[in-house]
Formats: structure tokens, C-alpha cells, sequence
């Protein structure tokens, strides 16, 4: 009797020895609360740039009495706009429209036929700083209307603002998360993830309007402005 005792003893004291010895276990609940705690900042940043390269649109308009009138003068003076603007090697040169529309006077009632309109219209690109001399000589040789002006940066200019503006971004997000959780008395441990929201090229400025030239020597002139380039990115950080 006294050695079953003593065995069943042993064997009790086996068991609670070994289950001291087991390792710790996080319960779930608390290991799922820990996955949990990401915090999301947004950061934002941004770069001015000048611009460089003026975007153009020009026009040639004529009115005549007839539709083949119209159109032979129009195809005329812009035979000629696009030979200057070649010979001046502007870039992205493409035909934007061509348009012939009658026109007509309304009186008593009665709608009379009193003309016709064609219209053509040319894009390109080139250096602002040259742009204004162009365009006084395609008005020259036959151009008859500026549609519009708009500015941009190089291409270059613009992917290393991007890349500034990214930088500033990340800069931005990192501040917030360290304001947020310094005066929570938490500590970061890692980024999980990162995302750009944004980090596009700037549109073009437009121009409204050119402003005239003081006189025929002189060259219209053309002044170009700054883009800014945003950026946006969004960091989840673990805490």
C-alpha cells in the first residue's frame, strides 16, 4: 500500500513539473489585438517648377462667297503657317481641325445664304522664350487666329519634382505618425505598407491672352509661369 502511494505521488509531481515547464501560450485574442494596432497617415508634398515649353494652338479663318473659295484660301495660308513652323522645327506639329460652315443671315422670316467659313487649326510645342517671334511671323504669312496658349515643363523638370515632391510626402507621413504616437506613449515598429496615391504631372498653365506688341519691331510677348507637382503617399505603420 505504502509503494502506491509513493508512485502516485511521484507520478503527480512528474506531471505538475512538466507543466511548469511548458511554454507560454498567447491566447488569441491578445495576439489578434497586437495585428491589429496599424495606424494610416497620409503625408502630402509638393514642388514648383518653371516652365519651359509653350503649347499652341493656331488658326487660319476665311470668308468667301462660295464654299470652294473658302476652303482654297484656307488650305492656301495654311500651306504656308505649317512651312514656317517647320522650317522653325517646332515639335508635336499636327493638324487640330478642319471646318467649313455656311452662313446665313435671318430677315422677314427668311434665312438667306450669305457666305461660307473655313476654318484650319494647327497644335505644336516649342521654347516660350521663342514662341512670341513665331507666332507675329505665322500671323505674317497668314495665320489668323491664336486659339490659345498654355505653358508646361519639361519632362525632365517634371520627374524630378516628382521625385521631390515623393520625398516631402514621406517626409509629411513620417511627422504625423511620430506626433500621433509620441503623445500616445506608443512606439513604431515597422511600415507595412506603403502606397502612392499621387504623383502625376502638373497640368498645362493656359494663357488666356497674349498681350499685343507695342510695335512691329518688336516681338509679342510671351510669358511663361510655374507648375506645381503633388504628390500623396499613405503609410500603415505597426505600433
Amino acid at each position: 500500500m505504502r509503494k502506491v502511494f509513493s508512485t502516485a505521488c511521484l507520478g503527480w509531481a512528474l506531471w505538475a513539473g512538466v507543466g511548469m515547464m511548458a511554454p507560454m501560450v498567447t491566447p488569441p485574442a491578445i495576439a489578434q489585438e497586437a495585428a491589429m494596432r496599424v495606424l494610416t497617415v497620409t503625408g502630402q508634398g509638393e514642388e514648383n517648377i518653371a516652365t519651359a515649353i509653350a503649347q499652341v494652338d493656331l488658326g487660319v479663318e476665311v470668308e468667301a462667297a462660295t464654299a470652294e473659295a473658302a476652303q482654297a484660301e484656307a488650305a492656301q495660308r495654311s500651306t504656308a503657317v505649317v512651312a514656317l513652323l517647320r522650317d522653325r522645327n517646332v515639335e508635336q506639329l499636327q493638324t487640330t481641325g478642319i471646318r467649313l460652315n455656311p452662313q446665313y443671315r435671318n430677315f422677314d422670316n427668311q434665312r438667306d445664304l450669305t457666305g461660307y467659313i473655313a476654318t484650319n487649326t494647327v497644335s505644336f510645342e516649342m521654347p516660350i522664350d521663342t514662341v512670341g517671334a513665331l507666332l507675329d511671323e505665322a500671323v505674317a504669312v497668314g495665320a489668323t487666329r491664336i486659339q490659345g496658349v498654355s505653358f508646361r515643363a519639361s519632362d525632365a523638370a517634371i520627374e524630378v519634382a516628382r521625385n521631390v515632391a515623393l520625398q516631402r510626402a514621406v517626409a509629411d507621413a513620417q511627422t504625423q505618425a511620430q506626433v500621433v504616437l509620441g503623445t500616445l506613449d506608443f512606439n513604431a515598429e515597422e511600415i507595412v505598407s506603403i502606397q502612392i496615391n499621387g504623383a502625376a504631372p502638373p497640368m498645362p498653365i493656359p494663357q488666356p491672352r497674349l498681350a499685343a506688341a507695342d510695335s512691329l519691331a518688336e516681338a509679342t510677348p510671351v510669358i511663361g509661369g510655374e507648375q506645381t507637382v503633388n504628390a500623396t503617399v499613405t503609410l500603415q505603420i505597426r505600433y
